[in-house]
């Protein structure tokens, strides 16, 4: 019985969408009919969303193809787009010209001396920093220090240097934020007990993380100064050594290109302002060169 009233029911409501309807429109003083429009609830229904199915393309139309899109937040000027393009094509070609013309005088300058001719500026090396003369005097509250940190075991990491097919397979997945563009001064070479490279760079500038990870250290030392080790996934951390200043505290979840802190020169192993930074996955430290473009 109550499928019965249910389907009675559905087909009552079905048939009443097609009952017909007249709409007058009269004349209020004279009573004369001006309009009279036969109409259906079906009829009402599909003229109205037709209506709005046509309003909808064609908004999308002027927003998609007509300058009335700048108007509309998030969408960028057509004509701020191609003028910084023409300002980018204008940069390239400064620089290209300034550098030919950097290596016109080069080679002038060498044909006077009896040098060979360059085909390309040769990269100029920082000679301010000198690594080769730093000593290291050791005091009474240093060697306290020391025996205090490393009978912590905190920060402790595995000191072998072993590079292999599977580790860069592994490494290669992974996308690296640059920490630092600058010029390299020092590569890394586990063989001299130095696990990462050495990159110079303006005093104050940002160093950024490589990676997204949480913070495992930012405190001071002596030998490196202020540093500052991450723990990424896949049991890769990247440590950042003598830096001025840190941004972030232990513990902090940090996003890949984000600053942690600014470049120094801090700690005794440092004569300026540089970044040593080391790349270390499953204890072991691989060279960032290979996985990094600085």
């Amino acid at each position: 019985m109550a499928r019965e009233k249910s389907k009675k029911s559905t087909a009552k409501w079905f048939s009443g969408l097609r009952n017909k309807y007249r709409l007058v429109i009269l004349n209020d003083q004279t009573l004369e009919e001006k309009i009279s429009l036969r109409l259906s609830k079906m009829n009402v229904f599909v003229v109205l969303g037709s209506l709005t199915i046509f309003l909808v393309i064609i908004t999308s139309y002027i927003i998609a193809f007509t300058p009335l899109k700048e108007y509309i937040p998030g969408y960028s000027s057509l004509v701020s787009q191609q003028a910084i393009y023409r300002l980018q094509l204008r940069a390239d070609s400064l620089e290209e010209a300034m550098n030919q013309k950097e290596l016109y005088i080069l080679n002038i300058r060498n044909i006077i001396e009896g040098k060979e001719i360059l085909d390309e500026i040769p990269a100029v090396r920082d000679t301010q920093t000198d690594y080769k003369n730093i000593q290291l005097k050791k005091t009474k509250e240093d060697s306290l220090l020391r025996v205090e940190i490393e009978s912590e075991g905190k920060y402790n990491l595995t000191a072998q240097a072993e590079e292999g097919p599977v580790f860069r397979s592994a490494l290669s997945s992974f996308l690296f934020f640059t920490p630092l563009k600058g010029l390299i001064t020092n590569n890394f070479d586990p063989v001299n007990n130095h696990y990462g490279i050495d990159i110079v760079a303006k005093k104050n500038e940002l160093v950024k993380a490589a990676l997204d990870g949480r913070v495992i250290m930012a405190d001071w030392t002596l030998e490196t100064g202020y540093t500052i080790s991450i723990q990424h996934q896949s049991n890769i951390v990247t440590v950042y050594k003598h830096n001025a200043s840190v941004l972030i505290k232990p513990g902090t979840y940090v996003k890949a290109g984000e600053p942690i802190a600014f470049v120094g020169g801090s700690g005794e192993l440092s004569s300026g302002p540089h970044l040593h930074f080391e790349l270390w996955y499953n204890g072991n430290p691989v060279n960032p060169r290979d996985f990094i473009s600085f």
